[in-house]
């Protein structure tokens, strides 16, 4: 039965899961081993060619290191994961020690491994915890986080497997990328990415672009600005859509803004961007629901885990808006040098796999844009958690009362309660009114995500009552205190329905693990964004049905997996000049491109400086006499200056190869970040070619096409003008004097996805308003 519903499946090309009979048979093959394996003091040396052996060694090596004897299921998750695919196993299975025991099967592959965490402290910890298993099988570990020093990080890699998050291995690819000396390299070659909380690295976050930047310079946010739009009215001097993306000044806010600033707004596009940024800072983004000021900083928010988006800020000056609106100095922002999407992170790949508690529900996209199929491993113990019917409400205030009815309900019998808020705003809200009923409660949240390991294990103790924003990727699971099983086992409540139906699983996951009681319920209004955002057109009010709860959450679903998909369709040709870009970087770093490339170009050029090296000719100063040039530190000079006796002919030929090679690596790296500053000018206009009926996505190729060829042209000439303006030194060329001045220091962060569009999309609706109000 199982094998025709999987072959319906494929055939209607829904995505659900493969079939797990291959390893469960391996798995119950593996039996045949273990007695042998407990009768020997030490453990043979691990085969990975024989399959059933070596899952009988795996969890005889694991019950010793780590007193874990994994269950079937957990092998089963090991085999799948060893087959590339996204294992999906629920809370409390025990995914670490599945993902740790796959990891080792790679390396002892010979391959090298990165386990790819949500963030630092998991990515520590569980390299920590399960090092004791790695070191059985021979295995190196080791783990980076975001104070690892170089020096640190290149050990890590070094290992068998490396643990890492998601971004700080990001960053270290892009600083990577501007090495100009191979003994320099942190990061080697990709081979196996092992993804912790899956659909969350691979789908909640594949948009996400991380930035190497340079040349700081700060924000250009007026804070004049700030307090114009903070006297503005709702409704009178301007209107937010119904799915609070977007919002606009009425004729009444347009003439109010321009009387007060003096000018046409339509006639100075530049005062259109900062009114137009600062309105969407004040009217659309919620300080404690999309960000949190904390030490002076605006910090924001990860809308899939609750949790401060560590080095995030916004893009197209919003940050900077944000920052005038709290009455905060501006950050510094900078020339974009290089960037990669967390999704062109992993595909760089050539193996990948991963795990979490909910891949089915974007099964599609782990299909389409990564070419990975889910494996739904069943839990090791039957679930018997109750998950009763939602809560419906008309009106949020009654929603609000009869949840807190529940919470004094269940609290008094002693039964733990674990609420799922959907912003820190409402659960600071809910603790406050639960306080005002005598009942305490412990918060977790953004503002207090330090704590969370010691919050969410005493979660599940007797009389427990927890508030708390998203739960995804929180790595610890709530154990049931004395007596609590009696009660019902843990309670969970959820606040509201999230835009992403797997964010409710993931938090009524946190009931019933290992074959545990527990009970949950989510509480919905009918003022709820999910519905006044998503179906606003088709709810005449009074109490919202399931049906269209759940359709709201499919609208939701569709919206986003459409931005996903079309954000792919435009950075995806970027990758792929990318790829050529660092191929023909390597080459120049690592080989002799570079002077193949001048020599021929400039061979008089080259000649002349090729002798002046060779017998110290150069006009200019010797290495202790102030020179700066490429190979000062090869010797050569003289203590005067001068004219040295020179390196001779194999000392000049270094020489003036690493010349060349410092060249050619500045230009090709400073017309790529102008390529990459030129398209995100292009994109952010593109639209404007729908009105002469041209596809955006095809013109933004053609351009993308062009300036690529045209970029490439560039380093070509660049690299020659400069090689021809470089003056001779004693002991090399005086690079800096021709221009290559790399950036003094350089910093790294993530750009949160703009949730309004671009600045351009915007500036056009207004103009079309406009042109139609005169």
């Amino acid at each position: 039965m199982a094998s025709i519903k999987q072959f319906v499946r494929r055939f209607l090309e829904r995505p659900g899961s493969i079939d797990l009979t291959p390893f469960e048979r391996t798995v119950a093959a593996s039996r045949a081993h273990e007695e042998r394996l407990r009768a020997v003091e030490e453990l043979p040396e691990p085969r990975v060619d024989d399959p059933a052996a070596f899952c009988a060694l795996l969890r005889e090596a694991a019950d010793r290191s780590l007193g874990l004897r994994p269950y079937d299921v957990q092998l089963v998750g090991t085999l799948a994961l060893l087959s590339g695919n996204v294992a999906e196993m629920a809370t409390g299975e025990g995914k670490t020690l599945s993902g740790a025991m796959a990891a080792a099967g790679y390396a002892l592959q010979g391959r090298r491994v990165h386990v790819i965490s949500v963030n630092d402290y998991l990515a520590r910890r569980d390299a920590e915890w399960m090092g004791p298993l790695y070191d059985a099988l021979g295995v190196t570990v080791g783990w980076i986080d975001q104070n690892s020093t170089p020096e640190e990080r290149r050990e890590a890699y070094a290992r068998d497997v490396t643990y890492g998050s998601v971004s700080e291995i990001g960053f270290d690819v892009l600083r990577d990328r501007l090495r100009t000396d191979v003994a320099e390299l942190v990061v080697p070659e990709p081979q196996v990415a092992l993804v912790d909380e899956a659909d969350s690295v691979l789908v909640d976050e594949a948009r996400v672009p991380l930035v190497l930047a340079g040349a700081a310079d700060p924000g250009d946010a007026v804070p004049e600005m700030a307090a114009l739009v903070r006297q503005l009215v709702k409704g009178y001097h301007y209107e937010i859509d119904d799915q609070a993306r977007n919002v606009h000044l009425t004729p009444k806010g347009i003439d109010t803004v321009e009387n007060a600033l003096g000018v046409e707004l339509y006639d100075t596009p530049g005062t259109l961007a900062e009114v137009s940024l600062a309105l969407h800072a004040h009217a659309l983004l919620t300080k404690d629901v999309d960000y949190i000021v904390r030490d002076g900083r605006v910090h924001l928010i990860n809308p899939s885990r609750g949790r401060v988006a560590l080095l995030q800020r916004w893009p197209d000056g919003l940050q900077a808006a944000v920052e005038a609106k709290e009455a905060l100095p501006a950050s510094e922002t900078g020339e974009i040098l290089d960037s990669i999407t967390v999704q062109g992170l992993i595909t760089r790949y050539p193996v990948k796999c991963g795990m979490t508690g909910t891949a089915v529900a974007v099964g599609e996209q782990l299909r389409e844009f990564y070419g990975l199929e889910v494996a739904v491993v069943p839990p090791n113990r039957p679930l018997v958690r109750a998950d009763e019917p939602d809560r419906l409400f008309e009106h949020a205030l009654e929603r609000d009362r009869a949840l807190a009815d529940e919470i004094a309900e269940a609290h008094a019998t002693g039964r733990p309660v674990l609420i799922g808020t959907l912003d820190v705003a409402e659960s600071e809200r809910l603790a406050l009114t639960l306080a005002g009923r005598g009942l305490e409660c412990v918060v977790l949240n953004a503002k207090n995500d330090a704590e969370e390991a010691s919050i969410i294990a005493a979660a599940g103790e007797r009389g427990s009552i927890t508030v708390s924003t998203q739960m995804a990727g929180r790595g610890t699971d709530i154990r049931l205190g004395e007596g609590v099983d009696a009660l019902g086992g843990l309670y969970v409540i959820g606040s509201g329905r999230h835009a992403a139906s797997r964010l409710d699983d993931q938090l009524r996951g946190r009931a019933g693990r290992q074959g545990d009681p527990g009970g949950s319920v989510f509480f919905v209004s009918g003022e709820d964004d999910l519905i006044t955002h998503y179906v606003a057109d088709e709810y005449t009010g009074g109490v919202p049905s399931q049906r269209l709860v759940a359709h709201a959450q499919r609208v939701a679903e569709g919206v986003n997996m459409e931005i996903h998909r079309n954000t792919w369709r435009y950075t995806r040709l970027l990758e792929r000049q990318r790829e050529e870009v660092l191929e023909r970087r390597d080459k120049v770093l690592r080989g002799r491109t570079a002077s193949e490339a001048l020599a021929a170009a400039a061979p008089e050029r080259w000649a002349e400086v090729l002798e002046s090296l060779r017998t110290g000719t150069g006009t200019g100063a010797g290495a202790d006499g102030g020179g700066h040039g490429a190979g000062a530190d090869r010797g050569g000079g003289t203590d005067e200056g001068g004219t040295g006796a020179g390196p001779g002919a194999e000392g000049a030929a270094d020489v003036l190869h690493e010349a060349a090679r410092q060249i050619v690596l500045f230009h090709l790296d400073r017309c790529w970040a102008e390529h990459l500053a030129y398209l995100g000018e292009v994109r952010e206009g593109i639209h404007l070619r729908v009105l002469g009926r041209a596809n955006p996505i095809d013109e933004f190729h053609k351009e993308a096409v062009g300036a690529y060829r045209r970029m490439l042209a560039e380093v070509e000439s660049r690299s020659v003008a400069a090689f021809e303006a470089a003056e001779i030194t004693a002991d090399g060329l005086d690079l800096e004097g021709a221009g290559l001045k790399r950036p003094t220091a350089t910093w790294t962060y993530l750009v949160q996805d703009n949730p309004f569009g671009t600045e351009l999309e915007r500036i056009t609706s207004r103009l079309a308003r406009g042109s139609r109000r005169r």
